[in-house]
């Protein structure tokens, strides 16, 4: 859970519990690629072009949000006390907009297989807090950040942090005739999940849907006997109509065992959707998922398409 108090008019406090090591986290924040893929807030991606890490090296990156714009940043790393602690001088804002300011520390704490992160913002003046705060929801925005960083660094811990040929992998596209808004809506509301997200006869039951990176799931495709197959696992990335990660695991399998990514465009006003899905070992609780995975995603998929025409 992540945490936020006030300590004075010209700073934001900001603290989170992530499932890793010190080392794993630390990593994540010193090596520029690492940064790339988490950094900032729901929805955003980075591209950094310059990386220094030593005091008085430069960072220099643009971060784009969701909707497409730019928010150019300087940092310049003031104090770097492995694997402790690093201070930055940050300078950045929106593109061709006001720009903002201010000293950030990151702290970490080792809490013996896992670490307590803190951000510390410091502003020259009480305005600049305020003004990060209302008009670019800083807080919110520090949250989300936290919470990418938890779902990153569990990520590293699944893979090692080295390349695996997976048991089994699948690649699918399709081209839906319906825009991206309407399309990402049948993903993201569980409601519209529960009308396609399972192959007929099979229905779904959403138990648990928090949709948002680092958020949990638990579902189930139902079989009109009744009986369940259960599957659940954790959204790793969710960057709105751009991207879905997460993994997760039939009972009994190994934990996240399963890795399923989605990315969406827009083509035109209509939508493709690519979908990898790769199960790291195959077992014999999931060797008869895999062999009609192909076929059940197929069905889905065509499912998808008609809510989405509907």
């Amino acid at each position: 859970m992540t945490k936020t108090k006030e300590a004075s008019n010209r700073e934001i406090f900001i603290s989170r519990v992530v499932d890793a090591p010190q080392e794993r986290v630390w990593k994540a924040l010193s090596d520029p690629k690492q940064l790339d893929a988490w950094w900032g807030p729901d929805g955003f991606r980075n591209k950094t072009s310059e990386f220094s890490f030593k005091p008085g090296g430069l960072w220099k990156h643009v971060m784009i949000g969701p909707d497409g714009a730019e928010y150019p940043n300087t940092t310049q790393f003031l104090d770097i006390a492995p694997p402790n602690r690093i201070v930055y001088a940050v300078a950045g804002g929106k593109k061709g907009e006001r720009g903002i300011s201010f000293q950030m520390t990151w702290t970490l704490k080792n809490l013996g297989g896992k670490t307590e992160v803190s951000i510390h913002h410091v502003f020259e003046k009480p305005e600049d807090r305020d003004f990060v705060v209302k008009v670019h929801g800083a807080i919110k925005g520090g949250e989300q950040t936290l919470a990418r960083l938890d779902a990153h660094v569990a990520e590293s811990k699944i893979s090692g942090g080295k390349p695996s040929t997976p048991g089994f992998e699948l690649r699918l596209e399709r081209v839906i005739d319906a825009p991206l808004k309407r399309v990402w809506r049948a993903w993201a509301d569980p409601e519209q999940l529960k009308k396609w997200f399972a192959p007929r006869p099979l229905t779904l039951s959403v138990d648990k849907m928090d949709f948002r990176s680092g958020g949990g799931f638990a579902m189930a495709m139902v079989f009109p006997d009744g009986k369940r197959h259960d599957f659940s696992g954790i959204y790793r990335e969710v960057a709105p109509q751009s991207r879905i990660v997460w993994t997760g695991e039939f009972p009994g399998d190994p934990k996240d065992n399963i890795r399923t990514e989605i990315s969406f465009e827009d083509v035109g006003g209509r939508t493709k959707i690519n979908v990898v899905q790769t199960f790291a070992v195959l077992t014999l609780i999931n060797e008869q998922a895999t062999q009609g995975a192909r076929q059940g995603w197929t069905m889905t998929l065509d499912q998808l398409t008609e809510i989405c025409l509907a």
